[in-house]
């Protein structure tokens, strides 16, 4: 199996994987690509500070930029060979740069087949799917479009270090029959928790939940999953000046503090919960119940503990 060229969005993921401790064999298997793909690119792309993404991508750009590695018209039409024999263009990238020394991304191949389309050309019908290829970047998320979020890949990297106080990751846990829903946010550092409850999981209640819930907390940044509750990101930025954060879709270890909690919540509330029965005395009790839980992660500190040193200092 070849090497496949790497964009921006797995070398994001493979960054976060490392920090993880994921092995180069798991790696490959979570961003699905052969495990030479992965050992070539750390070997490549790995500075005196380790793997980072960003670092990665720029090097990546700048071996591309360099005189005599555009993709000449005879290469195009080697690509156009394998494409109508029907292979995908993922299976192009593979063959050509195998068999032929040619890097080309399957990225632009689908350009390449787009533009194609629109001067009369007819490569496109030699596509499994006709429909334009759309790049994976979340935007094909079905939940909805949110307007002017900003991605985790921007978010500082103090944030990742969990050093401060004030960094927040959020998310919801819907009620049986979607009725209902838990707005939970955890700090990174301390793992401290807060609980509201929603009668309606809708972008104003969540918003209104959220603002309610931090006011008085120290707030940095919150880091959302992709719900369309989360929608009023902007309104909540400005009401308790911090910024916001979205992690890729369906990427729930970017968020691995909330989603762990979320687990311990659900001993409490198993799923199928009718949480019209549930009051704001049973949601303050599980809050308290976990904020003051000794955590291994944190040497068997209580969270509550932790966030009260802080705010004491």
């Amino acid at each position: 199996m070849g090497y496949t060229q790497l964009t921006s969005k797995e070398r994001y993921l493979i960054n976060t994987l490392l920090k993880i401790g994921f092995n180069q064999t798991q790696i490959a298997k979570e961003v699905g690509v052969h495990k030479s793909t992965i050992s070539r690119e750390l070997k490549r792309n790995t500075g005196k500070r380790g793997y980072r993404h960003k670092q990665a991508q720029r090097l990546a750009d700048h071996r591309r930029k360099k005189p005599g590695q555009r993709i000449k018209d005879k290469d195009w039409k080697i690509i156009e060979r394998y494409l109508k024999k029907d292979y995908s263009p993922e299976q192009v990238s593979h063959c050509v740069l195998k068999y032929y020394g040619i890097q080309v991304s399957h990225e632009w191949i689908y350009q390449y087949i787009w533009e194609d389309k629109r001067n009369g050309g007819k490569l496109y019908k030699h596509l499994r799917h006709k429909k334009k290829y759309r790049k994976r970047s979340g935007n094909g998320d079905n939940r909805g479009k949110i307007p002017n979020k900003t991605s985790i890949e921007d978010r500082p990297e103090v944030v990742e270090a969990r050093k401060r106080i004030g960094d927040w990751e959020a998310d919801t846990i819907v009620g049986k029959g979607k009725k209902g829903a838990i707005v939970t946010l955890v700090d990174r550092k301390s793992r401290f928790l807060r609980m509201g409850l929603v009668e309606r999981r809708t972008k104003e209640a969540v918003k209104n939940m959220i603002i309610e819930l931090l006011k008085g907390f120290p707030v940095h940044t919150i880091t959302c999953d992709n719900g369309k509750e989360f929608a009023a990101h902007e309104e909540i930025s400005r009401a308790l000046e911090a910024k916001t954060f979205f992690a890729h879709p369906y990427a729930s270890w970017e968020r691995g503090t909330n989603e762990n909690t979320n687990g311990l919540i659900r001993q409490y509330f198993p799923k199928g919960t009718n949480f019209t029965n549930i009051s704001e005395n049973d949601i303050r009790y599980v809050e308290n119940r976990l904020n003051t839980r000794p955590r291994k992660c944190l040497g068997f500190i209580q969270p509550m503990v932790i966030l009260k040193n802080h705010c004491c200092t």
